[in-house]
Order: C-alpha cells, then structure tokens, then sequence
C-alpha cells in the first residue's frame, strides 16, 4: 500500500483505511459500533485492513479514545459534515462518453455557475436538463463554484471542510459523475472551482490529531495551511488528481492563491506537474487556471501541452474593474485603483493585466503584479461579472447599467481573443440576485452576520434591512435562477445577441487563437477606444464609441466587419474588423 495517499482503498477481500494523525497516540475505525484499533506506520500513518465490508460502509475515526472525526479524504459525506464517511466504489460508474479528451484551451468560453441555485431542484441531476440551453448559447466550458463539503443546506462553496467529497445537498457522487458525463457527451468542458489556501470554519478536525496541517502564520480563516510540509502537500495534490481523474473534470480554476502562506511556488509547481503527468498519461486536455491577485504573469503559459509547472491563464479582475467603473462610476474599495477608468481598460486590452508592477492605492501603496505583455492573449480570462463581484455586494445586485452599454462591454468581452467567462443567467441579462449566503449555527452564524455588517457598515446605513441576512433561507432562494425570465422579451433579445457573438467568435476568431499576440490600444477624448491585436497572419481590431454620445467618427473602412454596423458611430457602438497581414 502507498502510506502516503489518503482516503479509504478498497481491496479483494474489503477496506483499507488510513489517517495521518501524527500527533495521536491511538485511532480507532468506528463501524457499526464496532472498534478496529488502526497499526501505527512510519511518519504519522495509521492503517487498518477490514474484511467482509465494502462500498456503502459508514465509519468514523476516532482519536485517542475521546474524540469521533470524519475522514479528511472522504469521498462522501451522506449525513453532513459531522456525520459518518461513507466508502464510495469510484470505479462502478459507467461512463458513457469513453472516447471524451476534453476540447483545445482556445476553445474556452466559460459559463461560471452554482449547482445549489442553478436550478428550482440545486441538484447536479436537475442542471443535466439545462446543459442543452448552454450548447445552443455557444458555452463550451461549464464551471462550478465548489462542490467540496461544506456545513448546512446551502453554501457558496468556500466554506469546505472535505475537500475530497462533493457535498450532499447537490446528490450522490454518481450525480455529479453523470452531470459531467452527460456534459461531455454534449461537447462541453465542465471545470471546478477549488479552495486550496484555507479549510471552512467548522468541520475541520486536522488541527486535533495532524497539526502540521497548520503554520503560525494568520490568514482571515485561522492558522495558515504548511505546505512546506511533503504530507500536506500530497493532501492538495491527490485531491486535484482526484477531481481531474476520478470525476473527468477537464479543468481546475484554483481559488485565491494569493492567499496562500506558506511555499506557494511549490503547491503551484506540484499540481501542474501532476495535472500534466495525468494529461500525458490519458491523452486528454487539461487545463488549469488561477485567480491569483498578485499577478504573477511568470505562472502563465497558456498553450504548454501538458502543464509542466505552469497554468493556462488567469481570472483578469483588473478588466472586470475598469468595465465596472466605467458602467457605475463607483469609487468604493478596490475601484478607487480604476480611476478614470479608459486607461486601465486600454491597458489591459493591450497587455493583459492593468497593474504589472505599480503601486496599489487600494492596498496600501504596495507594488501589484508583472509584466504581461509578452504573453498570449488566451492567458487572461476576461469576464464583467462574477460570482465575487456580484456576491460581495451588500444586496448581491448584479450589474446595472444602461443594456447599450452592457451589450457594449459584452461584445467587447466575447469577440477579443481573451477566454471569455459569464456569470449564470448572464446570457439572457438576468437580473436574479446573488447575495453571500450559508448556513451555519450558533456562535458561528452570529459571526458572519456581525462580519458582515462590519464589513458593509455604510450599506448597512443606507439600506438597513434590506440587505439580506446571510443565515436566513430566503436569501440562498433568492438566489436562485428564473428560468422564466429568459422567455421575456428582452431576456430573448439579449440571449438572440449572445449567440450571435459567439458564433462570431467560433467562426473568425477561435481558429487563429493559437497564433495571437498583443498589438496596442488607446482612446481619444470623445471615448473612442481603439486596440489590435495579430492573429497570425490576420489583423483583428476593435473600434468602439464608449460614451452615450454619438461619435463623429465612422466605423472603419478597412478590413473585412466581422461585427459592427458601417456608418457614424452610434451611443455605445462596437465594430470589429479583420484583415490579412
């Protein structure tokens, strides 16, 4: 047996399970009642071989006698995150896309979704029925907001405390199996959200029996995770191993690595080697992506086929700010970085991130990020909303703005040879909140409540009790989509535009992605936005009037219009051109 995995193994003649628990003395297998003291191994291993049982067991740890755990690594968790773990037959699924291997990073256009609010249902079974609506919209790649345990009936996802189990409220592991499979057999991508710099507040057990799970650093979260420490590193690794290869994710996006404290460089460079190892081995496209706030343009390599280190791209929240400034005029926050707003949006058209190194007023004046010009526009994924941006507003509104100058950002956004990424429902202009939500107990939900009122002390002031309460069920079902709406009138004429652009983008743009570079951009007064980039042996170039005034100037004479109405430029009008070199 390989001491160093994690999780229970099923063998000819029942289950093998395993803990690392160095700081215990004793570990007990709980089944049934029953005890089956563990053998303690080298470096802090337990194991224990128990016959006669098999896929469906329940059982528990437990430590030194006094305390019941779950297992860090259990696949599935039928009672919630305190309850039993229950072993899961992974290999008894029947795939039914076998001859699946994943689609070219290039053809990447994200729809960013969660399960719980997806669908009426908020279950994996129930969002199968929408996958068809998502292939006629021209989404190639479905991405879910994390799936890993989490305590309550509903989360965002980043509250996980078993990192190996998809939660309970969303079905079995089977469910989510057979969304993905159904996805692909529909030629979808489906990619998962994963939190790799903390562990939720509640169900996490490690710091008892394995504290060298922990540093003394601080994070928002409690004691930093070492992964100076092999073990611990191994934990992060097999865990995106076994997304990508128990569950044929084709991709991870990895959240908020910034964040994380200790030898960063080396979870990074681990999950890329192993991830590309996989990709080697099965012959499929893995992609791995980051939301990095740093900008660390050096981890980027968007067309390294396997990864061997590095990541395909990264969530660009610097052209998500420069739009929303640009739409709302806000100044709260991180948006006092994007002003006016014209030139980071110029800057990240032209080189990909807007802040490569200056200072960050909004972070107190520290030096933010790196040179990105050099690389490939497909190592930025560009969106205008996200569950982030939307959710970590006080009221969870989403994007409000004049629908000409939505529809503008959206043509800008979908047709550049960035990766583009939507936010469900954004497809058809939906106007569904998607306020912060979770359901913890006790003292614990009093202090999301109190943080958050902490946090939005001016909304608070402002709004009073219109702002949803965190805990309460009414604002997780508020969340959720209305379908309905797309039957309107204008949720048809904006999902009509939607199609139209990115049957644009597969026809003129995604062929030539591998070959594209960045060219320049700039604006005039008036709010004229101009930016090139090659694509090869062709010329794609955007002119746009980003103002509610008519332009007096027209739209490009040269070049073949891909996009766009010929004539003056009308209120917030886009064109895009390609021409051979």
């Amino acid at each position: 047996m390989n001491g160093s995995s994690f999780g229970p193994r099923l063998t000819s003649d029942g289950v093998t399970f395993r803990l690392w628990a160095p700081a215990a003395k004793r570990v007990d297998v709980l089944l049934d009642g029953a005890t089956h003291e563990m053998q303690r191994e080298s470096e802090g291993w337990f194991t224990r071989e128990v016959a006669e049982i098999g896929a469906g067991t329940r059982y528990r740890f437990l430590i030194d006698g006094e305390t019941e755990v779950p297992d860090p690594a259990s696949s599935f968790q039928p009672e919630d995150i305190a309850g039993p773990s229950e072993v899961i037959d992974h290999h008894s699924y029947n795939w039914r896309a076998t001859n699946w291997r994943g689609r070219p990073w290039e053809d990447a256009v994200f729809l960013e979704t969660h399960i719980g609010t997806f669908t009426p249902e908020g279950t994996c079974r129930a969002m199968i029925g929408k996958l068809d609506h998502l292939v006629e919209t021209g989404i190639t790649a479905l991405e879910l907001m994390p799936v890993a345990d989490f305590p309550g009936r509903w989360n965002w996802g980043y509250d996980g405390a078993l990192w190996y189990a998809p939660d309970s409220s969303y079905g079995r592991p089977d469910d989510l199996k057979a969304l993905i499979d159904e996805a692909h057999l529909r030629g979808l991508m489906v990619f998962l959200d994963v939190v790799y710099d903390h562990f939720g507040p509640e169900g996490n057990y490690l710091g008892l029996y394995a504290p060298p799970f922990f540093s003394p650093a601080q994070t928002p979260w409690g004691n930093a995770i070492d992964y100076r420490v092999p073990q611990v590193r191994k934990f992060a690794v097999e865990n995106a191993l076994h997304w990508l290869r128990t569950y044929r994710f084709d991709g991870l996006r990895l959240d908020a690595v910034h964040a994380i404290e200790t030898a960063e460089d080396l979870l990074l460079r681990d999950i890329s080697v192993a991830a590309g190892a996989l990709a080697r081995s099965s012959g499929r496209h893995i992609h791995l992506v980051l939301e990095n706030d740093d900008n660390r343009a050096s981890l980027l390599d968007p067309f390294a086929d396997p990864p061997v280190g590095k990541y395909r791209a990264q969530w660009n929240d610097d052209y998500h700010h420069a739009w929303h400034v640009l739409l709302t005029s806000e100044k709260f926050g991180y948006y006092q970085d994007y002003q006016p707003p014209l030139p980071y949006l110029v800057r990240a058209l032209e080189s990909g991130f807007a802040y490569q190194g200056e200072p960050s007023t909004h972070r107190d004046n520290a030096l933010r990020g790196e040179p990105s010009g050099n690389l490939s526009p497909a190592a930025f994924v560009n969106f205008i909303q996200n569950h982030d941006q939307i959710g970590n507003r006080a009221l969870g509104d989403r994007l409000a703005a004049h629908p000409a100058a939505i529809e503008a950002a959206l043509a800008i956004t979908l047709l550049a040879p960035m990766p583009p990424m939507m936010f469900m429902g954004e497809e058809w202009g939906a106007t569904t909140p998607f306020p912060f939500f979770c359901d913890f107990q006790g003292d614990l939900a009093q202090a999301v409540r109190d943080g958050r009122r902490r946090e939005f002390k001016k909304a608070y002031e402002a709004f009073g009790d219109e702002i949803p309460d965190p805990l309460a069920q009414a604002s997780f079902i508020s969340a959720k989509l209305n379908w309905q709406d797309l039957q309107k009138p204008d949720g048809q004429r904006r999902h009509d535009l939607m199609r139209r652009l990115l049957a644009v983008r597969r026809q003129h743009i995604v062929p030539h992605l591998r070959a594209a570079s960045f060219e320049e951009a700039s604006f005039e007064p008036d709010g004229v936005l101009f930016a090139s980039w090659t694509l090869g042996d062709r010329l794609l170039t955007l002119t746009a009037n980003l103002s509610s005034e008519p332009s007096a100037k027209e739209t490009p004479r040269g070049g073949h219009m891909i996009w766009g109405e010929p004539g003056v430029f009308a209120p917030w009008g886009v064109c895009w051109t390609m021409e051979p070199i």
